[in-house]
C-alpha cells in the first residue's frame, strides 16, 4: 500500500530515503522553478566555477513555466512541463545535492541512476491541473534570468503542494510498475 508523506524543504537524505514509487507527498517550504533554458545556464555557471543564483543542495526544482498571475493571485497556472528536456542537466545537479525534481513524464536511465547514486527522487505533479497546483503557491518571486519570462527561475513558497513519487532512491519507477500491472491483467 502506498504511503503518504508531508515534507518540508529543504530535504535531506533522511527525508527521501523512506519514499517509494507510488507514495503521495505534500511539500511545504521553498521550491525553485526551472526549465531547460535556465538549466542550461546553471550548468554553464557550474562548468565555469561561478556561484549559482540559487542553492542546490537539499533543494527541489519544479519544471514549470507558470502563466502570469491573475488579479489577487501570486501566480498563474503552474502545471508541470515534460521532464525529459532537463535530462541532460539533471545528473550534474543531483551530484551537487539536488534532492527532488518535479515534472511529468519518464526520466532517462542516466537520470534514474544518478538519483540512486545521490539519494534523490523524481516527483510527478498532475499534468493539465495547473490551476490546482497554483493554489498551493503562497508566494512567488523571480530570482534569476528574468529575461526568460515564464522560464525565469522563481522561488515559490508552497503549502502542501501535492505530488507523487515516480522514481525513488532505489531506482523503482512508478510508470514501469504501472505498465507491468496492466500487462499482467492483459494476459
Amino acid at each position: 500500500m502506498d504511503a503518504e508523506y508531508h515534507l518540508t524543504t529543504p530535504l535531506s537524505d533522511r527525508d527521501v530515503e523512506p519514499l517509494r514509487a507510488g507514495d503521495r507527498v505534500t511539500l511545504t517550504g521553498i521550491v525553485y522553478t526551472a526549465r531547460d533554458a535556465a538549466h542550461r545556464r546553471l550548468i554553464e555557471l557550474i562548468e565555469a566555477g561561478t556561484e549559482l543564483p540559487i542553492p542546490i543542495e537539499g533543494q527541489v526544482i519544479y519544471y514549470v513555466g507558470p502563466s502570469p498571475a491573475p488579479p489577487g493571485r501570486v501566480i498563474g497556472a503552474a502545471g508541470p512541463t515534460t521532464s525529459y528536456r532537463m535530462d541532460p542537466f539533471a545528473p550534474r545537479l543531483l551530484e551537487m545535492g539536488l534532492k527532488a525534481m518535479i515534472g511529468k513524464g519518464k526520466r532517462s536511465k542516466e537520470v534514474i541512476e544518478a538519483m540512486v547514486r545521490h539519494k534523490a527522487v523524481y516527483l510527478a505533479a498532475v499534468g493539465g491541473a495547473g490551476a490546482l497546483m497554483a493554489k498551493a503557491v503562497t508566494a512567488a518571486r523571480v530570482v534569476a534570468y528574468e529575461e526568460l519570462g515564464p522560464e525565469a527561475i522563481r522561488e515559490l513558497r508552497v503549502e502542501r503542494l501535492p505530488v507523487v513519487v515516480v522514481n525513488d532512491i532505489l531506482g523503482n519507477d512508478l510508470y514501469q510498475e504501472g505498465q507491468e500491472k496492466y500487462r499482467i491483467l492483459d494476459t
